[in-house]
């Protein structure tokens, strides 16, 4: 359940620690996905075009309040690139952030086994 008040005057929620950047939507497919993108337009929003997101197509919008939504299919899904076995063994990247590798793994924590 997921209860939108509209709220023109309260204050902007800011980035920081407990804030949320957006929340996802969880569709089956490309066809749900766009019936979805069509009831946003028709009602008044500005939905993005399909982006493709390697494991899945995702659409985004705003509601009236502000906050981010987005609309992710299932498919391709996680398996694309990797084993079901061997999920979270490694970081695996998209394509198009590949070539940021170096950068990326810099930024993260070691993680260490506790087994």
């Amino acid at each position: 359940m997921l209860d939108i008040q509209v709220l023109p005057d309260a204050q902007r929620g800011e980035w920081g620690t407990g804030s949320v950047h957006h929340i996802a939507w969880r569709v089956p497919d490309g066809a749900a996905q766009r019936a979805v993108r069509a009831s946003v337009g028709s009602a008044g929003g500005r939905p993005t075009e399909v982006i493709d997101r390697f494991w899945f197509q995702s659409v985004y919008f705003r509601e009236p309040g502000g906050a981010l939504f987005e609309v992710a299919t299932d498919g391709p899904g996680f398996t694309v690139d990797e084993s079901p076995e061997a999920l979270g063994e490694r970081l695996i990247l998209p394509p198009w952030l590949e070539p940021r590798r170096v950068e990326i793994e810099r930024g993260l924590p070691r993680l260490t086994s506790l087994v």
